[in-house]
């Protein structure tokens, strides 16, 4: 009830300033409100149906058709000195209203300062570059959104912070960025989304009381086994806090830019220190183990450093962006399993318009670990695995390797974007068609649409597949694959 007062207020106070003109020099006079102050609303209201492809196949009691609505709704409030934006996201859910950015931006000449709730995006990728690191994702939600939207800051979760921006002239200016403490990437535990590698953690939680026993040679008793969870760190705490720098300019018809960073990996890791214990049991003549403790802390958020560089230009008619960044962690021997190694990430890209109307746009994203001849040779994978199948008769083998958070995954992971594009009837038809390719892994997502505008209303009929291998990125999603119509109004 508060929050819905609360959104009520808000309407009522911006009906009341657009009614009262305030954004009218003539209005604000007549008003007696000299500040000069200038408010508007805006927003969006949506119906969209999402279904998935298997569903259909099982019959109509397994078929979801999703929220189907959704809108939003924007307010700003603007003087000379000072600016301030609510943006309310609206959904049929538990929490009908909820809060997207709320922040205050004050003006001092050339500085200016901004606290609040916020998305910031750094770099210039088109799409997650390596150096867009201060919002995590909802990474539940990207493929869908990707479907029939060119921009994915949707899938973006805000984050209270403080931004101040020095400006050095037209074409300069520093930022610095504190975030008070850390939130990681939303990855589902369950459900559709859910990835394969979130099986280790589900697995943990649900043995952690199990009574579970390993098989040993005759004469030798089972060993008992005991999981233990320990709590993890308090992430709110100001131990979490990120900060940055930023630097950009402009030389000639390039434009530069130099950051650093340190924050938390949005991913999480797993800590999995065992301990056997032995004892002496005649005639054995050496000790022999009597019982194995697993402590195993999760989830885990490693610290890290990042330094990168960003450029951007038009060269022959092709939209230029790149970006490099080596992501520092503490891990400089490559040999910890329970924080990942350092790493280096690029990405390049560039649109341009190509052939009767059609315009292509590019990008690669690569990581390169470093230090990967050092990994353990136990994967998590391979523990959900003995842990799921209840074959405990590798287990002492797991016990005396290397458990480590990266183990089995290649040296490079590389991702090619691409999006073409080709509109008609005056530019209100738009025909897309994106590829996601996951090079190593073999897999890919398709995600063509069919998108109508007219003025401030927006028709769109878009999908998602997925092919490739099944172990892939991508391609573990192959049953998640989608249809999706929605209708939006713009104001």
């Amino acid at each position: 009830m508060i929050k819905k007062a609360i959104f009520l207020l808000f309407v009522t106070a911006s009906l009341y300033a657009q009614g009262f003109g305030f954004g009218d020099e003539e209005g604000a006079g007549s008003s007696g409100a000299g500040s000069g102050l200038s408010v508007s609303v805006g927003g969006e209201v949506s119906a969209s149906i999402l279904g998935y492809l298997d569903d259909f196949s099982e019959g109509a009691e397994h078929i979801g058709l999703g929220d189907i609505f959704s809108g939003s709704l924007n307010f700003s409030a603007k003087t000379s000195v000072a600016e301030g934006i609510i943006n309310l996201n609206l959904a049929v859910q538990e929490i009908p209203v909820s809060i997207d950015e709320a922040y205050l931006r004050a003006y001092f000449g050339d500085f200016e300062i901004t606290a609040g709730l916020r998305k910031l995006t750094w770099g210039r990728a088109d799409s997650f570059g390596p150096l867009d690191v201060i919002n995590p994702l909802d990474s539940s939600a990207v493929f869908t959104e990707m479907a029939d939207n060119v921009s994915l800051m949707g899938v973006k979760i805000a984050r209270p912070l403080i931004h101040a921006v020095l400006r050095l002239g037209q074409s300069s200016k520093i930022e610095g960025v504190f975030v008070p403490y850390f939130t990681p990437h939303y990855i589902a535990t369950e459900g559709r989304w859910a990835p394969s590698q979130m099986e280790m953690l589900t697995q943990m939680d649900t043995l952690k009381d199990a009574n579970i026993t390993i098989p040993m040679p005759p004469p030798m008793q089972p060993i008992p086994l005991k999981i233990n969870l320990p709590e993890s760190d308090d992430i709110t705490k100001l131990d979490y806090a990120q900060a940055g720098l930023r630097f950009t300019t402009t030389i000639g018809s390039a434009d530069i830019g130099v950051q650093y960073y340190y924050g938390r990996l949005p991913q999480p890791s797993v800590s999995v220190k065992v301990n056997i214990n032995y004892v002496n049991i005649p005639p054995f003549p050496d000790p022999i183990p009597s019982s194995v403790d697993a402590n195993v802390l999760l989830p885990l958020y490693n610290p890290y450093h990042q330094i990168g560089i960003d450029y951007a230009q038009v060269l022959f008619g092709f939209n230029i962006r790149a970006e490099i960044a080596a992501n520092i962690t503490e891990d400089l021997e490559g040999d910890d399993g329970s924080v990942y190694n350092p790493s280096i990430a690029w990405s390049f890209g560039f649109d341009r318009d190509l052939f009767w109307g059609i315009n292509l746009n590019l990008q690669v994203n690569e990581s390169i670990r470093l230090m990967h001849d050092k990994l353990g040779n136990i994967s998590m994978s391979d523990m959900a695995d003995i842990f799921s199948s209840g074959d405990m008769s590798n287990m002492m083998g797991v016990m005396d390797g290397n458990i480590d958070i990266e183990s089995g995954s290649q040296l490079t992971s590389t991702r090619l974007t691409a999006t073409v594009t080709k509109r008609f009837l005056r530019d209100q038809l738009e025909l897309r068609a994106a590829v996601v390719w996951g090079i190593e892994d073999e897999d890919c997502a398709i995600l063509p649409a069919l998108i109508w505008t007219k003025e401030d209303l927006r028709v769109a009929l878009s999908g998602g597949f997925f092919v490739g291998d099944e172990e892939g990125q991508l391609g573990q999603y192959k049953d998640n694959n989608f249809i999706k119509v929605s209708l939006t109004y713009m104001f």
